[in-house]
């Protein structure tokens, strides 16, 4: 890495080398500082927080410019990650920057996305870390308006950093009137699922998982799902530590009981 006086942004992001989300991102972090983007070679979608380990990994250099290097790898989101950790950069990244990912990853959707584990594992690794998606799946997807945004947050956050262990899961309206961003929680809900089943020519079969999602506080104000439903960003903090304090207290009083 070149410049120390400026910002180390680490990129990446679960749709690959060529998705609309990755260059809008690119476009705005390397006008804030130097940008080194470590993607997959191909759509990571719906991989979570998923790591290589059954074979190798390749990486491989497509651009290097002064403001900007682009590698490729053959892997997972994560996977990214821990290469530019351990091997590709040169010193501690400022921020990890993940997306702009290509479909919402608000609720129960940021544990199946591959995006928001690529900003977990920032976090994990003690470095400030963002995750942004566009509710929209379209190629061709307008980024635009999510630019304002994206840059207002990147550049708060490496100006301020945020607590050990703590990364932001943010959330933009595919429509480019926005009203404004508003802090929230997650919204209670799941994914339905429907499988639908098929039969190849051998008579086989096999199945196509799809599904809907089901909000199950349409009326809360205060989450994620409202403010994206109602023309607002959203933006929600999230951690790592995912211990359940409340009934850890419970269980703790029990402990005596629960011995064998």
């Amino acid at each position: 890495m070149k410049d120390k006086k400026k910002p180390l942004i680490l990129i990446t992001n679960d749709d690959g080398i060529k998705a609309g989300g990755l260059v809008a991102l690119v476009e705005i972090a390397k006008k804030i500082g130097e940008v080194v983007v470590v993607v997959p070679n191909e759509s990571y979608s719906a991989m979570s927080h998923a790591i290589t380990v059954k074979h190798p990994l390749y990486v491989k250099e497509i651009k290097h410019k002064k403001s900007v290097t682009l590698y490729k790898v053959t892997g997972t989101p994560v996977d990214c990650i821990k290469l530019a950790i351990n091997k590709l950069l040169d010193r501690k990244p400022d921020v990890v920057v993940s997306g702009i990912n290509h479909g919402s990853n608000s609720s129960v959707s940021i544990h199946y996305s591959g995006t928001m584990g690529a900003a977990r594992e920032g976090a994990i690794n003690g470095i400030p870390a963002i995750g942004f998606s566009l509710l929209s799946h379209s190629y061709d997807a307008d980024f635009s308006h999510t630019k304002p945004y994206v840059k207002k947050i990147l550049k708060y956050v490496l100006a301020n950093g945020l607590p050990e262990g703590t990364y932001l899961n943010v959330n933009i309206p595919k429509e480019s009137d926005l009203k404004g961003l508003k802090v929230c929680r997650q919204a209670k809900g799941k994914w339905v699922e429907e499988l639908i089943e098929r039969e190849d020519p051998r008579k086989r079969k096999y199945y196509w998982l799809t599904g809907y999602f089901k909000n199950f506080e349409p009326d809360a104000t205060d989450t994620d799902e409202y403010a994206l439903g109602n023309g607002y960003v959203s933006l929600v903090p999230c951690t790592i530590d995912t211990t359940d304090y409340q009934h850890y207290d419970i269980l703790k009083n029990i402990e005596n009981e629960l011995q064998v």
